[in-house]
C-alpha cells in the first residue's frame, strides 16, 4: 500500500519545523534519523528557517513539500496530520512567539494548533549566550515546560555558544530523536 493510502492511524507522522540558524543547513540528519525510527517526516521552516534548508533535498527525502507559507484556501493540504512536532533548531524569536502565542507564520500556528490538540511536542533550541541570556527566552522555556512541552535545553552544551562562535555541525540530533522516542512512547500510554 503506498503512503498516500496509509490510514493516519498506522503511521507515525513527524512536523518538523526549522528556524533561520545555521544549524537548518544540517536538518536532513534528522529526517534521515527520524525515517530509519520509522517516522513519516514533513518539514515545515520559518519565514527565515527556508532560506538556511535545502528545499529540493528535502522535499526529495520526505516526498512532501516544504512549508514555509499558509497554503491558499481552494487547494488541497498534502501533509498528513502530525502525530508529533519536533522544533529544532529552535530560535529565541521563534521560542518567545510561540510561548506567547503568536501566529505570524505557518509554522507557529501549527505548534500554537498543536498545543490545543493535545499533539507532543519537543523543542530544541540553538542561539548563542547574548540571546540565550534574556529574561523573556528563560520565561518562554518554562511556560513551555509547564504546557508539557519536552524542552531540550540546559544552557550548558553546544546549542548554547558565545556569539559567531558556534558549531552547526555539532547539534545534538541523536538526542531529539531521543526525547521523541519517549516523548512519543509517553503519548501511547
Amino acid at each position: 500500500m503506498t503512503d498516500q493510502g496509509m490510514d493516519q492511524a498506522d503511521r507515525r507522522v513527524l512536523y518538523l519545523v526549522c528556524c533561520g540558524s545555521p544549524v537548518a543547513k544540517y536538518v536532513h540528519t534528522m529526517v534521515e534519523l527520524a525515517q530509519a525510527d520509522g517516522w513519516t517526516v514533513c518539514v515545515m521552516t520559518t519565514p527565515y528557517g527556508r532560506r538556511f534548508v535545502d528545499v529540493p533535498k528535502l522535499e526529495t527525502l520526505t516526498g512532501f513539500p516544504v512549508r514555509s507559507d499558509y497554503k491558499q484556501p481552494d487547494e488541497p493540504d498534502v501533509l498528513p496530520l502530525p502525530s508529533a512536532f519536533v522544533v529544532a533548531p529552535a530560535t529565541v524569536n521563534t521560542v518567545n512567539k510561540w510561548a506567547a502565542g503568536i501566529c505570524d507564520n505557518v509554522a507557529l500556528g501549527y505548534l500554537v494548533e498543536g498545543y490545543g490538540l493535545g499533539i507532543p511536542t519537543i523543542v530544541a533550541p540553538y542561539s548563542n549566550r547574548a540571546h540565550t541570556a534574556h529574561p523573556t527566552f528563560q520565561e518562554s522555556l518554562q511556560r513551555l515546560r509547564a504546557w508539557g512541552v519536552t524542552v531540550l535545553w540546559d544552557g550548558d552544551s553546544a546549542a548554547d555558544h558565545a556569539p559567531r562562535e558556534g558549531n552547526a555541525e555539532l547539534f545534538p540530533w541523536h538526542l531529539v530523536l531521543a526525547a521523541l522516542r519517549d516523548c512519543f512512547r509517553v503519548s501511547d500510554t
